[in-house]
């Protein structure tokens, strides 16, 4: 049986941190599937289609990564795609309480689902989207902390 992890999130935008989870999670998973969700409270920074395009472009020579876009509940995200893992990093305790009561409700929809949390690496544990957001808001270099860069993600907005 091929092991599908769902790797769910807003990715606005795709950080270094989320980039190794991904690859840390190659190594546990035949598949890891990124699912940028679309949160209906959340108004995107970054669109969502040129996002999806800098993490294709990001794991081009990864062919066990793929990259979805989804409107439902992540559970039956990872249903309907055959995953039955959520993977998800943790920076912090706070991450965790946060993330428990999600991995909760998503085994109560989906029972066959296990939540595999990875710790953040600590070198990577500082950065956050939202701290990109503001940096990048207020003209601040922010490249260190993407695995791809901004002139790039400018080009891809451009053309779509």
């Amino acid at each position: 049986m091929t092991r599908i992890a769902l790797f769910p999130g807003s990715f606005d935008p795709f950080t270094k941190g989320h980039e190794d989870i991904v690859l840390r999670g190659l190594r546990l998973f035949d598949e890891v599937v990124i699912g940028i969700g679309n949160n209906a409270t959340k108004k995107r920074y970054f669109p969502l289609e040129v996002m999806k395009e800098m993490i294709e472009r990001t794991f081009i020579s990864e062919p066990n990564v793929k990259v979805i876009t989804y409107d439902d509940l992540t559970a039956h995200t990872a249903r309907e795609l055959g995953a039955r893992f959520l993977l998800r990093g943790l920076r912090n305790t706070t991450d965790f309480e946060y993330e428990n009561g999600i991995s909760q409700v998503n085994r109560y929809l989906y029972e066959e689902i296990e939540t595999v949390f990875l710790i953040t690496s600590p070198s990577l544990a500082p950065i956050s989207s939202s701290i990109i957001r503001d940096l990048h808001r207020y003209g601040q270099a922010v490249d260190n902390f993407l695995p791809y860069s901004l002139s790039e993600l400018k080009k891809a907005e451009q053309n779509s």
